[in-house]
């Protein structure tokens, strides 16, 4: 629900002037998640919301469309003629000098760039500087409710118990059978989720071999490979409780088809390991110390650990990002590879940890979740692999 005085507040502490949320056709999904327009009341028509550090708010909507904002306070003005929408517009920004939009600087975030070029050069027109919302949309769109809280540490319960659930299905079907495709263990993880009341959008990664080595494999039933004796298999799976508001679980673990396993793959797991656990000690020494941290911060102490081993070149994605009600949230992400993260990281916000290190003939990965706490405390969630499991 949009809470107006949370939102006045987030801005003096921003020192900002207003926040001018714009929508057209659903593109900009954030702005709908902060206004709460539902999926099925999205129109065909711009509209404009600005909430001002103090006062009332003003909408801007279209003719057709003048109800679209009406379960939000503020004064209402309804244009018909584009000429009377940017009129509009700069009625709306009145005094302010400094407004957030959804926009990133050269789009260097893409993840927060939601509102086209064009209407940022129409506010700016008006003489009013735009900046990011990037921690903005995270305070009202990332940050959990004790129930999202709650359904994470759920949903987490049941992912954990996927996996031994697979790798018990795995260890039958090659001593019984001698091998097992990649697809059936993959629909077997599909089962529980399904025998638990959980929902995905998309099936989980399951690579054998070289196919571990590509970080978003995916097998189907008609393309994936047999799973043998003294084969190394990653497993990535993620899924959370069907109900609404439900936060994710997202989590990576490997295992060995064997006794004993190989030198070669554990030597490269406790690299992405003590990679791992560097993240997490950034964050938890933030957070002990009120250090405010971003994301880029704590991706690079975790590509040092794998630079320094030699292996920077196969780390081939950023360490994390952000986990909501979408397995990639709108939070900030754990990032300075791809994108130079400056989003502050916020308590009660939930995030994945995941490096990795992708070779040839096979890739190690291990993620777990951080959640931070109303107060600071950080948990992580999943479960902290320490070796390669073995699973004869």
């Amino acid at each position: 629900m949009f809470d107006l005085s949370a939102v006045q507040s987030s801005l003096a502490d921003f020192q900002l002037d207003g926040w001018l949320l714009y929508d057209f056709r659903g593109i900009n999904v954030l702005a709908g998640r902060v206004l709460d327009i539902a999926a099925d009341q999205i129109g065909s028509r711009r509209l404009f919301y600005f909430v001002p550090a103090s006062g009332e708010p003003k909408k801007l909507v279209h003719r057709i469309e003048a109800g679209a904002l009406d379960h939000l306070p503020g004064e209402k003005t309804v244009y018909l003629k584009w000429q009377e929408l940017e009129k509009g517009v700069k009625q709306l920004l009145g005094a302010a000098k400094t407004v957030a939009m959804e926009y990133s600087p050269r789009n260097a975030n893409p993840y927060v760039s939601r509102v086209d070029a064009g209407t940022i050069e129409l506010v700016r027109g008006f003489g009013v500087e735009v900046v990011s919302s990037g921690d903005l949309v995270q305070r009202f769109e990332a940050t959990l409710s004790d129930e999202q809280w709650e359904s994470h540490f759920e949903a987490d319960k049941h992912t954990q118990a996927a996996f031994q659930r697979a790798w018990i299905f795995i260890r039958d079907q090659v001593k019984t059978n001698g091998s097992v495709s990649e697809y059936a263990v993959q629909q077997e993880i599909m089962r529980h989720f399904d025998e638990n009341g959980m929902t995905t959008y998309h099936p989980p990664i399951v690579g054998v071999g070289p196919n571990s080595g590509d970080p978003h494999y995916a097998p189907c039933e008609k393309s994936c490979a047999s799973i043998r004796e003294n084969d190394f298999v990653l497993v990535d799976l993620w899924a959370k409780i069907d109900r609404p508001n439900a936060i994710y679980s997202d989590l990576t673990k490997v295992a060995f088809v064997g006794n004993s396993v190989p030198s070669k793959y554990d030597d490269i797991f406790k690299i992405v390991a003590a990679a791992r656990d560097a993240a997490i000690s950034r964050v938890r020494d933030a957070f002990s110390t009120a250090e405010t941290v971003q994301g880029w911060q704590v991706d690079q102490v975790t590509r040092d650990v794998i630079v320094d081993a030699g292996y920077g070149e196969y780390f081939v994605h950023r360490t994390g990002h952000s986990i909501g009600q979408e397995t990639h949230g709108n939070g900030a992400n754990m990032d300075n590879l791809e994108t130079r993260e400056e989003r502050t990281i916020l308590p009660r916000t939930c995030f994945s940890i995941e490096p990795g290190i992708y070779m040839p003939e096979f890739g190690v990965r291990s993620e777990v979740n951080v959640l931070v706490g109303k107060n600071g405390e950080v948990h992580v969630t999943g479960g902290l692999q320490n070796s390669v499991l073995a699973l004869f």
